[in-house]
């Protein structure tokens, strides 16, 4: 378990308390950049890794999601530190892409239990503390390929396509306690595994999304931090896509 002091860079300019925040997945790409945003808003943040390191100012908690004893140790590690988990960003994820004649059970298992079960396992496990305080917040990262489907990603499509079932679930189940649930579906965003796309095919995926870009992980955390503040206290149960408008209709 790791701690960077914070920065002077960081301020807590939004309104409202600060809160506890646990982020899977938050050593790279959007989750890292998430983890970060948040800490700069003030809030306590924590950040789950496999590899690689969490951005300044957040502790890093050592967790495979697939493993239930180490989410329920990351959680009580985080509980010691920085106190119940307030804010939930369910964002740890896979890709085993293949066609789905040469997927192998070994490709849909991975990805389900990770993107999928994995998210139920830390959402279930921070939903006890939130009951009880009658509060809080929880955010499935999904994807625009869970409404769009995608070729060569049958898995992967079906485990984020999943999570808007879960979420609007746990909507239901909790929201008489002060908890929500929702959702954040990212279209195509500039990270790590776009930058190795040729620009021939980048040019083919900015042509199919109406505002002509790739998006940013900005984009992402931005609305990230929207649904973790005050201001989103009457939204729960909602899929929002950041996709450039990709998929709209669906």
């Amino acid at each position: 378990m790791t701690l960077v002091t914070q920065t002077s860079a960081q301020t807590s300019g939004e309104s409202g308390p600060s809160r506890t925040v646990l982020v899977t997945g938050g050593s790279k790409g959007i989750g890292y950049r998430i983890a970060e945003r948040l800490a700069q808003s003030g809030h306590r943040v924590a950040a789950t890794y496999r590899s690689g390191e969490v951005p300044v100012g957040v502790l890093g908690v050592q967790c495979d999601v697939t493993d239930a004893a180490q989410v329920e140790a990351a959680f009580a590690q985080v509980e010691s530190a920085l106190g119940p988990v307030e804010v939930l960003v369910a964002n740890a994820g896979i890709t085993r892409d293949t066609l789905v004649m040469r997927m192998s059970d070994e490709d849909w298992d991975a990805v389900i239990a990770t993107n999928l079960t994995g998210a139920f396992r830390v959402a279930r496990r921070a939903a006890r503390p939130m009951i009880r305080q009658r509060f809080g917040r929880i955010i499935f990262i999904s994807s625009v390929v869970g409404q769009l489907g995608s070729a060569g990603q049958v898995n992967y499509a079906a485990s984020k396509s999943g999570l808007v079932g879960m979420a609007r679930s746990f909507a239901r189940e909790l929201g008489s306690r002060g908890v929500t649930a929702n959702v954040v579906a990212p279209g195509f965003i500039e990270t790590d595994m776009t930058a190795e796309l040729s620009a021939d095919l980048v040019a083919k995926y900015e042509s199919q999304i109406p505002l002509g870009r790739l998006g940013s992980v900005d984009d992402i955390a931005e609305t990230v931090a929207f649904l973790s503040s005050e201001s989103a206290r009457y939204i729960t149960g909602a899929l929002i896509p950041v996709d450039g408008g990709l998929g709209m209709g669906h």
